[in-house]
């Protein structure tokens, strides 16, 4: 059975699987860094026209505000596995079903995340240590941001159907979109008009309902088949199950790999201000490394999807072996410049004065280095697992290396400093590794797999 597509360029079913995967990854890629300079600049707006107070008080409330997007990216990342097969398999109806009850239940949980977090929104600032003079800032920002999280949960929603059918390129124009306006609103609402922080999170929250209403005309226009239809709009409790599986899954996934870095911090934390300000700066550098890893592991996702849900087993497993070799690839040259140049990297983001900084974070890079094959060939495992609808095995592989992360870095940081936090790091990626080679012996026993 054919696929629904607007054109032939997002039929994954057919042609050079390579050049799909690459073509998929090149936007998606795109998208995460676009993401890192959209947060970038809308931090420096703040800081230049409302003072270090109300810039500081943006890095404390990141800290909620991370875990919720987290896990409503996760909720949407899920769901769009979903969506994959269902494009893949050719049958609009049971994607149009999906859509719906994906939908319903994101909303849902959406609105009621958002009013119990504005409820105990005080508490959560006590929580998490908000010092007194910051408070009021976030408390206001806060509070704006939780009640457009609706508007931040449809443009994930409706990015992730553009991308489960293969259009990657669609979804960056938007996100490109949504940066662009963003910073025009903060520049027209905090500096212009004088609304203050508020200002700043009208803006976001706007930009945001820009982008989702941008992405959902664009779907009605392209794929008027996938948008629902009123016989698609009766609840169907199985459904609700597969969806709220497949979604819930996801976002524990993405929030416990949040919670797990918030932990290890904590360990870094004890080592002094230039530990902290080593290790920030180590943690940009994989951020950018990191984009192209997380950006190959949504592509290998998309395409082994879509062919699953068509029946293409050969063709699934062809890109998952040509997906892993170029995610590894790409790990072992990643590894050596980060081991060569760890230095260089550093310099973007600390001062060359700072010399204490610059040999805690060298260390640090040079011995994380040396793993990161691992890291790259972990992210293909998750797009394989995803991708055929496993969800729940990347969400226990990402437990067991954060468990043993946070395990041996509090217990060796003491003697070790930074090194610590890198050996465990490789640890944890090396347990990942051997688990998901021993999930995957194992579906194999059980069944056919991919």
């Amino acid at each position: 059975m054919k696929p629904m597509t607007a054109s032939q360029t997002d039929t994954l079913l057919s042609g050079n699987i390579r050049r799909e995967l690459i073509a998929l990854t090149l936007p998606l890629l795109l998208s995460n860094i676009l993401q890192q300079l959209y947060n970038t600049g809308d931090s420096l707006i703040i800081a230049r026209f409302l003072g270090s107070l109300a810039f500081a008080s943006t890095g404390v409330s990141g800290t909620l505000m991370n875990l919720f997007l987290f896990m409503l990216n996760g909720f949407c990342v899920g769901v769009s596995v979903l969506f994959a097969q269902a494009y893949g398999i050719g049958n609009p109806r049971v994607f149009r079903q999906d859509f719906f009850h994906a939908l319903l239940t994101g909303t849902a949980l959406t609105l009621l995340f958002a009013a119990l977090t504005i409820g105990l929104l005080d508490p959560l600032l006590t929580l998490i240590r908000t010092p007194d003079a910051l408070r009021d800032y976030c408390r206001i920002y806060m509070t704006v941001i939780l009640a457009g999280l609706p508007a931040s949960f449809f443009y994930n929603f409706f990015a992730s159907v553009l991308r489960s059918v293969g259009n990657t390129r669609w979804a960056l124009y938007v996100l490109l979109l949504s940066v662009t306006a963003n910073i025009l609103l903060d520049l027209l609402f905090v500096a212009a008009w004088g609304m203050g922080i508020a200002g700043a999170a009208y803006a976001t929250v706007l930009a945001q309902l820009l982008s989702a209403l941008c992405c959902f005309l664009c779907l009605k226009r392209k794929y008027p088949d996938l948008i629902c239809r009123r016989e698609d709009l009766r609840p169907r409790f199985p459904v609700f199950a597969k969806v709220l599986r497949f979604g819930m899954v996801s976002a524990l996934h993405q929030s416990s790999l949040y919670i797990g870095k918030i932990l290890v911090q904590g360990a870094v934390n004890t080592q002094g201000a230039s530990g902290i300000a080593a290790y920030t700066a180590t943690m940009r550098t994989e951020g950018f490394v990191n984009s192209f890893g997380d950006s190959g592991s949504q592509a290998m996702s998309i395409f082994i999807s879509q062919n699953y849900g068509a029946g293409n087993r050969e063709r699934t497993k062809d890109g998952f072996r040509q997906g892993a070799i170029l995610l590894t690839a790409f790990g072992a040259l990643a590894s050596a410049l980060m081991f060569f140049a760890s230095r260089a990297c550093l310099l973007l983001f600390l001062d060359p004065s700072d010399g204490l900084s610059l040999g805690y974070g060298v260390s640090y890079l040079k011995i994380v280095a040396l793993f990161y094959v691992l890291c790259f060939l972990g992210n293909a495992f998750v797009g394989w697992f995803r991708g055929i609808g496993r969800v729940a095995v990347p969400f226990f592989g990402t437990t067991l290396h954060l468990t043993l992360r946070v395990i041996l870095s509090w217990a060796f940081i003491g003697r070790l400093g930074l090194p610590a936090v890198a050996l465990a790091t490789g640890a944890g990626w090396m347990l990942v590794i051997v688990f998901f080679i021993a999930v995957t012996a194992l579906l194999r026993r059980s069944g056919p797999l991919g």
